[in-house]
């Protein structure tokens, strides 16, 4: 099994990430988990890295050959590979991958959580989409989600196919139990 993990390039302000994101990268390592990444040695997506190769783990960067121009990604990782755009990592990182785990991070974060999901709701894959809320940092996007739910724009039960948990343990029991059909009836909407 393979996790894909979204996260920031920058560390953020509370050292409350950083450790958390050692803790996620160390726990799927003991697991044997691998990990797909961004591919840099930047920010938590560094940490990652770091603490997944730090454990034995397996770490597999997806990195756009503008940002490997720059020397930021991951000398270390298991695998590196180099793509053209930021929409070849993406697919890249989706098709490496049975499940994906956004933490803390920016724009970018969120782009490909949302872009994930969005491809979850499609139909483009069936597979587990989660949250790891560290110190309550998406507290405010879930409130906005759920004002999305209350507003007509966003079904409840396409919110329900969002898998959110504060601790590596829980998130990783959720995600192996999440059960893909709970989201076809989407498609099914959409006919």
């Amino acid at each position: 099994m393979r996790i894909a993990i979204y996260c920031g390039s920058s560390r953020g302000l509370d050292p409350v990430y950083a450790t958390a994101a050692a803790e996620l990268a160390t726990f799927l390592a003991q697991q044997n988990i691998g990990i797909v990444y961004g591919g840099g040695n930047v920010g938590i997506m560094g940490v990652i890295a770091d603490a997944a190769l730090a454990a034995g783990g397996e770490i597999i960067g997806v990195i756009p050959e503008s940002l490997l121009a720059k020397e930021l990604g991951h000398t270390g990782c298991t695998e590196l590979h180099v793509t053209r755009s930021m929409h070849e990592r993406k697919q890249m990182m989706v098709d490496l991958s049975d499940a994906f785990i956004a933490l803390p991070g920016g724009f970018g974060t969120l782009d490909e959580l949302f872009e994930t999901l969005t491809w979850l709701q499609l139909g483009f894959h069936g597979k587990p989409v989660g949250l790891l809320n560290v110190a309550g940092f998406f507290d405010h996007l879930l409130t906005f989600l759920n004002h999305m739910t209350n507003s007509g724009f966003l079904k409840s039960e396409h919110l329900d196919c969002l898998i959110t948990e504060t601790d590596p343990i829980s998130l990783l029991a959720a995600i192996r139990a999440f059960q893909p059909q709970t989201c076809e009836k989407w498609i099914e909407e959409l006919r």
